[in-house]
């Protein structure tokens, strides 16, 4: 595989304050690299650069001498009930912040030479116990329509022909957000346990596996369109449930009902109780080696 040259690169993220965001410009940023990161806010800092993807507005100057970009930016999945309203903040804060980039970086005299657009397993929907790979098309549902649209806002950056790839993320196993985020206190409170009947399968990837991907996946200048970033070996919820309570050495008694889990959590818990067992075909194939493969190794981790 062609890789590309990084010595002294300048990479510009949005969604750098998040989970795999801050790991991700933490390990560019010690290995050398200039990181911008795209806020919201005034910037504070010569690493930071204004963007407003509700207006479509970014500061094109900001991004001159990039020769990556990567979009990690959306409203959490899990950080609200499902209404109307908030499924509206979910697709428009990746839809048009996708949009609102990709023309940004199509538009630059000198455009990056990779465009890195994050997506998710969702796209895939409920597999049950089918496993699936990149090759597999979209399913039904709220979240499956939604990364469709997401990926699909990333044209503009395509048809100018900067190589663009999509990072499906699988359940990103780390202590500084997203589902294990709120997991581990629980577990650790002894109030862990299986949600529903725990059958379903959890496509989960280690923190540190996430961002060596992603980081191959920038490098790497043969590749381009969906990847996805999950571990070889997907696990079970009830599974999940045993590997936690090992690592912990803490109790996994309670069980969350699948009908209390719809009262809770409304639409969303379908995607709870639901199951994805997801295949990162393309990223083996690529030559990408996995640090921390199995649920236990990447819980373990995530606790160093």
């Amino acid at each position: 595989m062609e890789r590309m040259e990084t010595t002294h690169s300048r990479v510009a993220v949005t969604g750098a304050s998040g989970l795999i965001g801050t790991a991700l410009t933490r390990s560019l940023t010690a290995d050398g690299h200039d990181v911008v990161r795209l806020v919201r806010r005034a910037p504070r800092g010569k690493d930071e650069v204004r963007w407003d993807p509700q207006e479509g507005f970014v500061d094109k100057a900001g991004l001159a001498g990039c020769t990556a970009v990567v979009n990690l930016a959306g409203a959490g999945i899990g950080d609200h009930r499902w209404t109307a309203a908030y499924k509206r903040e979910l697709r428009d804060s990746r839809v048009l912040g996708t949009g609102t980039l990709a023309a940004a970086v199509a538009s630059l005299d000198e455009p990056p030479r990779v465009f890195v657009n994050a997506s998710a397993i969702g796209y895939y929907g409920d597999t049950g116990s089918r496993a699936v790979d990149e090759s597999a098309p979209a399913g039904r549902g709220f979240l499956p329509s939604l990364c469709v649209e997401w990926e699909a806002a990333a044209a503009a950056a395509q048809e100018a022909g900067i190589r663009t790839v999509f990072a499906r993320n699988g359940l990103v196993v780390g202590r500084g957000g997203g589902a294990w985020g709120r997991l581990f206190p629980l577990f650790k409170a002894g109030l862990g346990g299986r949600l529903g009947d725990g059958r379903q399968y959890w496509s989960h990837i280690s923190l540190h596996d996430e961002v060596a991907a992603l980081r191959h996946l920038i490098d790497t200048e043969t590749l381009s369109g969906p990847f996805n970033l999950t571990a070889p070996e997907p696990r079970t919820n009830r599974e999940v449930t045993a590997a936690m309570g090992r690592v912990l050495r803490r109790p996994t008694l309670f069980t969350a009902p699948a009908p209390a889990l719809r009262v809770v959590l409304g639409e969303m818990a379908g995607d709870v109780l639901g199951s994805q067992r997801v295949l990162p075909t393309r990223l083996l194939e690529s030559g990408f080696t996995f640090a921390f493969p199995g649920i236990e190794e990447s819980i373990r981790a995530a606790l160093r």
